[in-house]
């Protein structure tokens, strides 16, 4: 836990915010297999587009141009990498590498969710069409379309600490402990099914609850420094995620 003054005030501006997404009413509907198939079929697409937030923050504190040269700080540097590493090549149940978003796709074809629609949207993108093109075009709840469109407004517009906030106070450390034991119940019933996607969050929570949330901590610290107004805007698309991320809970509750 961050002992930083800045850090300590932002997460006591957006504590509202912050416990009435973990105590969202969608908790209450994953009673069984079919709730949590619905689920992850809207959850995925905050698993995805996690990716592109991640790398565009890659993008802005490390090199990614031939030649190379140094970019900003070699700290921010090794925080930014070190996350994209556990991300982006992780490892699955079985020992093999694995992002988390593949990860989560093989969890959802063993449980029987859908996962069409965002496997079209990855086809889509690998076709040559634009995120915002694509995303007016997906036939998903416009909730959906709003969780997504401020994702890369973000990832696309916005300054690095901006990104970093949104990145650590939006998108990490945001499973309650109801969903743990609610999906504890659902695996007990339905191991064969449930395995992968209990693996997953158990991987999550290692991973990124824990020692990803500090890294991202010390970026939020290192982009915002002594600057009041990077602290500021930080607060704001921090409390902006978190509204966002309900919406996209909002829209499970409307199957």
């Amino acid at each position: 836990m961050s002992t930083h003054p800045s850090i300590i005030n932002l997460q006591e501006k957006i504590e509202v915010a912050r416990k009435s997404l973990l105590s969202h009413p969608v908790y209450q509907k994953i009673k069984n297999l079919e709730g949590l198939q619905q689920f992850s079929q809207h959850h995925v697409y905050a698993v995805w587009d996690f990716m592109s937030l991640l790398k565009s923050l890659q993008r802005d504190l490390t090199c990614v141009n031939i030649p190379w040269i140094p970019v900003g700080t070699a700290d921010t540097r090794y925080l930014i990498n070190e996350i994209v590493l556990g991300e982006e090549s992780d490892v699955d149940e079985l020992g093999n590498r694995i992002s988390h978003f593949e990860l989560y796709i093989k969890a959802m074809n063993q449980m029987g969710a859908n996962t069409k629609p965002i496997l079209a949207l990855i086809d889509e993108l690998k076709q040559g069409n634009s995120i915002g093109d694509v995303i007016s075009s997906l036939e998903i709840h416009p909730k959906i379309k709003a969780f997504l469109t401020f994702t890369f407004e973000v990832a696309l517009l916005t300054p690095a600490h901006v990104k970093a906030a949104v990145f650590t106070f939006g998108r990490e450390d945001l499973i309650p402990d109801m969903f743990m034991s609610i999906l504890n119940d659902v695996h007990r019933e339905h191991p064969e099914k449930v395995s992968t996607f209990h693996y997953y969050i158990e991987r999550h929570i290692e991973v990124d609850g824990d020692h990803h949330s500090h890294l991202a901590l010390s970026m939020v610290e290192q982009l915002c420094g002594t600057d009041e107004n990077k602290w500021k805007e930080a607060e704001e698309y921090a409390v902006k995620s978190l509204h966002y991320r309900a919406g996209l809970w909002d829209s499970i509750l409307d199957v």
